[in-house]
């Protein structure tokens, strides 16, 4: 983004004063889960969790899905702790944090919508990662979870301005950042840096938020942003997408993400694509199902 951009962006939105907080308890479990393994506690998160009472039952909720290998159910948060381990509880906590930052009212793009792709993105960044043995996969389900923390900028900031880029994108069957690039003279992804900015995200968060539709643009953590922009696309063409169909063909080989991912994962090369997608279409209809369940109507 460029200082011009930034400046006019800050101007267009007042000093980011609009922009939601993060929940109070999700600020000290995105710096806890920072410390070495070793030094994780999960009493200490399901104690945080604890303290909001409405977070705390939207994440019991989801972890009785079986999109976290749950088959038998919990019935604390303790419970799923020891079920499903720190890092799946605490992931499950950062998407019910992230659905509570969307604001209500009427808008053109849905929030059910939004949340399934966002939730349908990490699922998807946390099994590709795992399939092509990529780093940390629980990392990777929170870049994917969190790619699109500037169109929540958008909605809150922007709302009208906001609601003609989404039409232009629907009527032209072209990507959001694309329409938005258009008619607003910047994109989520630049909106999405401020924020990633104002909450102090980690630094590879940072960069799948701001770069997530440039991989090359990425100067330390390419890897994990390559990989989110082909879990994107992956979701965004098999229905995981903002409400709308986009009018293009798309190769995931000739993506840039595919040769930044391909030096740190040599093996993609000789990726089953095909499989992916399959495995993806299996749970589709558990994500329909989980985020109309727990949608704040």
């Amino acid at each position: 983004m460029t200082t011009a951009t930034k400046q006019v962006l800050m101007e267009r939105m007042e000093g980011l004063r609009q922009i939601p907080a993060i929940p109070a308890v999700l600020t000290p479990l995105l710096r806890y889960r920072q410390q070495p393994a070793e030094q994780l506690d999960a009493h200490k998160v399901t104690d945080l969790l604890a303290q909001d009472k409405a977070l705390a039952a939207q994440c019991l909720q989801m972890a009785n899905s079986p999109l976290f290998g749950r088959w038998r159910r919990v019935d604390s948060l303790r419970g799923a702790a020891v079920s499903l381990g720190f890092h799946h509880l605490s992931d499950i906590a950062m998407s019910c944090g992230v659905l509570n930052l969307l604001p209500g009212g009427t808008s053109e793009l849905d929030p059910i919508v939004f949340w399934e792709h966002s939730l349908g993105c990490a699922l998807v960044c946390r099994h590709f990662a795992r399939k092509i043995n990529f780093g940390d996969p629980s990392k990777a389900y929170l870049a994917g979870l969190l790619h699109d923390l500037g169109i929540i900028v958008n909605l809150w900031v922007l709302p009208k301005e906001f609601r003609g880029t989404y039409e232009l994108a629907r009527r032209e069957g072209i990507p959001l950042h694309e329409a938005e690039q258009k008619s607003l003279g910047f994109t989520h992804c630049d909106s999405g840096q401020l924020l990633a900015e104002h909450w102090e995200l980690s630094p590879e968060l940072a960069e799948v938020v701001t770069h997530h539709h440039n991989p090359p643009g990425s100067l330390n953590h390419t890897g994990l942003v390559a990989l989110v922009q082909l879990a994107d696309l992956l979701c965004r063409m098999r229905g995981f997408n903002y409400g709308y169909i986009e009018e293009r063909q798309v190769n995931l080989l000739e993506e840039s993400g595919f040769a930044v991912l391909a030096q740190h994962c040599p093996s993609l090369r000789e990726f089953d694509w095909a499989r992916l997608t399959f495995e993806m279409d299996s749970y589709m209809d558990d994500v329909h199902s989980l985020v109309r369940a727990i949608y704040p109507s």
